[in-house]
């Protein structure tokens, strides 16, 4: 197993700098506090970097506890909230996330430890142990988070998988945009797993399922989405939602496919672990039309 620091707990400070420049993710998590926050709400921040969703929240009015552990972090956002008028409001706590225990109720949790397919980072982990200190210290009514739910799904796809000649079939982040130079969509996306942060859920994939191709062409890669509901609004009908960077993983021996082919596909990894151990985990294999036929008889 590797070390926290690896797994996303220290992360560089120039990757949450750049992350400030994206201005989907800050877009998305600002529309979600400003539709779930309300003056006079706590606020709790769990792994809160630069700071940023905590002056979401503290701009809409609330008492805010800004928690991380990575110490140059914390020098940051004391410094960012500070200049952004807003320190009197935030309560800097300098502690794992996965340990501290707000000593009153609270209305919101913000949670951004969200990588692909939920592994590198924290947020299952991080969030199940929130629940769990918190429940024993303040009774069994939680408080509403920031995600609320994050979708996994996988899609089938070419990948074009050359660098100025050089061939090398490697694992590619993506934009999450429906059309991608170089990717042709073989089939939709399936979902293989979902995460309601407000009820228990799983801390592994062990997913199987049939995927029927589209489109003709060679399979080589899977396109793994995520999918983070960021608020869901019931008077409105809609939800706020962000994608993470999409993920093209190779497959070791590309498969030849053409429209109606089904392809049995395997996921089992868990959370919070290497992006090696989640395309270590998935298998596949073309469903001979023998089968269909006897499935389907």
């Amino acid at each position: 197993m590797s070390s926290p620091e690896i797994l996303g707990q220290f992360i560089p400070l120039h990757y949450h700098y750049d992350m400030l420049r994206d201005n989907y993710r800050m877009t998305s998590f600002q529309e979600a506090i400003a539709e779930t926050v309300r003056p006079g709400m706590t606020v709790v921040d769990l792994g809160g970097g630069t700071g940023v969703l905590s002056y979401f929240a503290a701009m809409e009015g609330a008492k805010v506890y800004y928690v991380e552990r990575n110490p140059e972090l914390v020098e940051v956002a004391r410094r960012f909230l500070r200049i952004n008028k807003v320190e009197d409001r935030v309560t800097i706590v300098h502690q794992d996330a996965s340990t501290f225990v707000p000593p009153e109720p609270v209305d919101v949790v913000t949670c951004e430890m969200l990588h692909v397919g939920l592994v590198r980072e924290k947020q299952t982990e991080v969030i199940e142990a929130f629940k769990q200190n918190y429940t024993q210290k303040h009774g069994t009514k939680l408080p509403r988070f920031i995600p609320e739910a994050t979708l996994l799904a996988v899609q089938p796809v070419m990948q074009t998988y050359q660098f100025a000649g050089f061939h090398a079939p490697v694992p590619l982040f993506q934009p999450p945009s429906a059309e991608v130079a170089g990717t042709q969509e073989l089939g939709s996306p399936e979902v293989y797993q979902t995460v309601i942060y407000d009820e228990q859920y799983a801390h592994e994939v062990s997913w199987k399922g049939i995927l029927t191709m589209q489109q003709g062409g060679t399979l080589n890669a899977w396109r793994l989405v995520t999918k983070n509901v960021l608020s869901i609004s019931v008077e409105k009908q809609s939800e706020i939602c962000w994608h993470n960077q999409y993920l093209v993983v190779p497959l070791h021996e590309p498969l030849e496919v053409e429209p109606g082919d089904r392809v049995e596909l395997q996921i089992q990894y868990a959370y919070c672990m290497e992006l090696s151990d989640l395309w270590n985990g998935i298998s596949q294999r073309i469903v001979p039309q023998t089968m269909v036929r006897r499935v389907s008889a």
